[in-house]
């Protein structure tokens, strides 16, 4: 860093982003993208007219977007707020509600501690419990915000709808932060909600079971005064925070609502399938609901096999913190891959037995 940085700022310990290397084809099954394409609705609508109008700034309020989420989700769109991936939607309600204090797991999304960093605020991290879930009576009567990943990360494990309803209704003076990025692939999502609580704000994403990870687009859904908050810092950040193509890209996925629901069902056969072939071979795993398994197995480190399976060309998500150090998480990929990755295994487990 330079002798110029902010004195605040040289302390930051930042986001770690899956790996993403360029020195050999790699099977990446490391950060959570679809293995399936974005719909032939989302290619139709980046068109050659579409790229000639970048020249032209885009639409700061994407008024057909917000139109088209408020449609799908049956909410009004002063309900809608749209973010350049959903973690632009997250560091806002940091700097908009955590100042007053926030509260979240301690293993979970790793960007809620650098917004605490970021922003000098002293979070209250609640332990999980011994089987990695949350109760959900931890985070009764917190102050500021309180955060919860549902399903969570890198566990996959989820709460009822009936749980995190709980959550809210228990803290009326502080905002409940819902991260919905995996709902899709087998949890309950909190939108319904927002129509009875105010302090309620449930964030998604296009990245996962939309299949727009490199377009960032993901939206927060609240009482409309909650997507006002949102919408000042917007304005006083980036306005154009959605770019013209990612605009058309999202309206377009939206109008091809049924064909991610059965990605998704793909993806869940899959899981489903992959999990049951690793606990043949040992392993260990959390009943995941999200796109991607959480699992350990008992006679290798988790970052043992992380290298030897980078070294057989297949990318997974190895983490350091103590806690899951033994576990790797692992993206659910296409049925090919999920093969190559058992085979792949199944032969580093031969040659240690």
């Amino acid at each position: 860093m330079s002798r110029f940085l902010n004195r605040q700022l040289r302390r930051l310990t930042p986001y770690t982003p899956g790996e993403q290397p360029r020195d050999r084809r790699y099977i990446k099954l490391n950060t959570n993208e679809s293995p399936y394409p974005p719909s032939q609705a989302v290619l139709d609508a980046l068109d050659a007219e579409a790229v000639a109008n970048l020249r032209l700034y885009s639409d700061p309020e994407s008024k057909f977007l917000k139109a088209k989420l408020a449609e799908t989700y049956a909410v009004g769109e002063n309900q809608v707020f749209v973010s350049n991936g959903s973690d632009e939607a997250l560091n806002f309600a940091f700097m908009a509600y955590a100042d007053r204090g926030v509260a979240f797991p301690d293993i979970t999304y790793g960007f809620y501690p650098v917004f605490c960093d970021l922003y000098g605020f002293s979070p209250t991290v609640i332990p999980l419990k011994a089987d990695f879930s949350i109760s959900p009576e931890d985070y009764f009567g917190q102050k500021g915000l309180v955060v919860i990943a549902n399903p969570n990360a890198p566990t996959g494990l989820t709460l009822s709808l009936e749980d995190i309803e709980a959550i809210v209704r228990k803290n009326p003076d502080s905002v409940v932060l819902v991260d919905e990025a995996y709902v899709d692939f087998g949890a309950q999502s909190a939108v319904s909600l927002t129509a009875r609580y105010d302090n309620l704000l449930v964030v998604q994403t296009f990245s996962k079971s939309r299949s727009l990870a490199g377009a960032r687009l993901g939206f927060a859904i609240g009482h409309a005064d909650l997507i006002a908050d949102l919408q000042t810092i917007q304005y006083s950040t980036n306005p154009y925070n959605i770019n013209r193509l990612t605009q058309l890209a999202g309206v377009a996925a939206l109008e091809s609502d049924g064909y991610y629901k059965d990605n998704c069902k793909r993806i869940i056969q899959t899981r489903q399938k992959t999990a049951e072939e690793l606990a043949k071979l040992g392993f260990l795993l959390t009943d995941s609901k999200a796109n991607f398994l959480f699992a350990k197995h008992p006679r290798f480190a988790g970052k043992e096999l992380y290298e030897k399976l980078k070294d057989s060309g297949i990318l997974i998500r190895h983490f350091q913190k103590e806690r899951i150090s033994d576990y790797n998480r692992i993206t659910v990929g296409s049925e090919e891959e999920m093969q190559a990755l058992l085979a792949a295994i199944k032969t580093i487990i031969g040659g240690n037995v």
